[in-house]
Parts: C-alpha cells; structure tokens; sequence
C-alpha cells in the first residue's frame, strides 16, 4: 500500500512502540539493557506527500502501560520477578504515573520526503515540555524511526543502583515501527 494525502492512524494493533535503555557506572556489566513496550497508545498522522509543512503528527501514550520485553547482558537472565519489579519501579519511582498518566507528542515542525522524515515537537513526560527530534522512513505503508530521549532533561532521574555504581543511561532511544491505516 502507497501512502497518499490523508489522515491516518497508528496504534499497538498496528504495530511497536518501544523504548530501549542502556547501562552506566562501574558495575554496568551486572545489569540488563533493556527493550520496553507501550502497550497502550494511539496516534494520528496527517500526510501531504507534496509538502512536508502541511503535515502533522500526533502520539499519546499511556505511562502505566510499559512492560519489559527483553533484558540482554547481565550476569544472570532476567527473571519475571525482575521484569515486575522494573515496571513497578518505573510506574512508581521514575515516572510517577499515578500524578503524570500520560507521555504526548506533537509535531511543530515536519521535513523530508515522502520517503523519509525529520519532525520535531514538544514530547511531555511527567508534566514537563521539552523538543525532540524523531527521525523515520516510510516504504510500504509502514512508517519507522526513533528519537534520543534524554531523561534528565525532563527531570527523570535515570534508575540506579548499588550507590550509583550501576545506572541506567541517561539517552534512551525511543524506536516505532507501525502501519499507517486510513483515517475513517
């Protein structure tokens, strides 16, 4: 399917929507980079595939709804417990998700082709508004990208552990792979 003018939509049943971490500090060989779902999202896109400006793009994501998928690396495999435990620290300690239940992005800015893309928005995480750049292609009818997500710049101190001798990363990489379904 060619992507033509229009309003599309994108959400979990149409494809990912994933959030990989890596690891710091001394002790980083101990820990797990991670591949986290949102398993709850939707978004909309609006297409002129003849002018770039005139398109728009916008993603909500539940905050509570991220799961973890894989761990690599470590000394030991990751275990159900271990992969509760995360979610919960993320839902409760990290994200706060309980007062912030909602991650928005808006385009202020698109650019590109009707191949390939830059936009750039404000992202919202837990109340606080800052720019990203979200890089992508589109070929088939699926669009892909990602943008770096510094958490600090949002105010989210990265997870750490044993005295800060293990830390997440502060860059996150935030990857989308879905089909763009016709607005109806």
């Amino acid at each position: 399917m060619g992507i033509t003018i229009g309003e599309y939509t994108f959400g979990p049943e149409t494809g990912r929507l994933v959030i990989e971490t890596g690891r710091s500090g001394a002790v980083a060989k101990a820990g797990h980079d991670l591949l986290i779902e949102v398993t709850r999202w939707h978004g909309q896109a609006m297409i002129d595939t003849a002018d770039a400006a005139a398109c728009a793009v916008s993603v909500t994501a539940d905050a509570g709804s991220l799961e973890v998928r894989r761990g690599t690396g470590g000394v030991k495999p990751l275990t159900a417990g271990d992969r509760a435990e995360i979610e919960r620290i993320v839902r409760e300690r990290i994200l706060k998700t309980a007062r912030h239940p909602e991650i928005t992005f808006r385009s202020a800015r698109v650019e590109g082709t009707a191949d390939s893309f830059r936009v750039e928005g404000p992202l919202t995480i837990m109340g606080v508004t800052r720019d990203v750049v979200v890089t992508g292609t589109i070929a088939g009818g699926r669009a892909r990208g990602s943008a770096v997500v510094t958490q600090s710049r949002w105010g989210i101190r990265p997870y750490s552990a044993f005295l800060g001798a293990l830390r997440v990363a502060d860059d996150v990489t935030v990857r989308f792979d879905v089909a763009l379904v016709p607005r109806r």
